[in-house]
């Protein structure tokens, strides 16, 4: 599966409907604050330069809706996922109920500080039994299937645990930034162990920007590939179809 990341404020419906017949299987517009403790920390975050994170609390799932009627406007026929920051399950699957709606991801990555406070975003990989409740109750009501996108490295977390507690409250997809702080590549170790320990579907995320990395990735264990800042002037630099 090749997959179109999220980016903050590029991955919107137009984008996705340009990128996604050059090869991709699933895109995924967002990430959005979808509740109103995450729509209000947007506001903050806006004040600080990034504007696509402030999406007023009584449109943003009519602006979603949007979204995905500009890719299902086109030919393409492959799955929409929608990456989604909230505390709480019940937004998350409010959003899985919007027609076109192939997966909703559960934001576990977002590092900007005014989410990580209120216990969202890469906030809950430091308390993954957290983690594993939230996705459960997501699977348990959503109206799609579910991913999980998390982040490898961060200082005191287990990606191991954490991968098998995503996997054990029966989430479909486990999307992973394999950042490597320091390294111009992914952590394929951290992949393959992820792999080694787990049977979900594994989405590697990181570095992706050749046919090489992307061969990489999945001899490391991955499923299947992410491309999201190698694909930001709305072109892919290689052929997705000899991966």
């Amino acid at each position: 599966m090749k997959v179109l990341a999220p980016m903050a404020g590029i991955t919107d419906g137009l984008f996705c409907s340009k990128l996604a017949p050059q090869g991709f299987d699933m895109v995924t517009v967002g990430g959005f604050n979808v509740d109103l403790k995450t729509v209000l920390a947007g506001k903050s975050i806006k004040e600080r330069g990034r504007p696509e994170f402030d999406i007023p609390y009584n449109q943003i799932l009519s602006f979603i809706e949007d979204q995905i009627n500009i890719i299902q406007g086109t030919a393409w026929k492959g799955m929409v996922s929608v990456n989604l920051r909230s505390t709480t399950p019940s937004s998350i699957v409010e959003v899985s109920e919007i027609d076109g709606v192939d997966v909703v991801e559960i934001n576990a990555h977002c590092r900007q500080p005014e989410i990580m406070e209120l216990d969202c975003g890469q906030s809950l990989l430091h308390k993954p039994d957290d983690l594993y409740r939230f996705t459960r109750t997501v699977v348990n009501d959503a109206s799609c299937k579910v991913s999980v996108k998390i982040r490898a490295n961060v200082p005191g977390t287990d990606i191991i645990n954490t991968s098998n507690l995503i996997e054990d409250a029966g989430a479909d997809f486990l999307h992973v930034d394999a950042m490597k702080p320091g390294y111009p590549h992914a952590d394929y170790k951290t992949i393959s162990s992820i792999s080694d320990q787990t049977d979900i579907f594994l989405i590697g995320n990181n570095s992706i920007k050749d046919v090489n990395s992307a061969k990489k990735m999945l001899k490391a264990g991955a499923d299947g590939i992410s491309l999201a800042r190698a694909v930001i002037n709305g072109e892919v630099p290689f052929n997705l179809s000899s991966i």
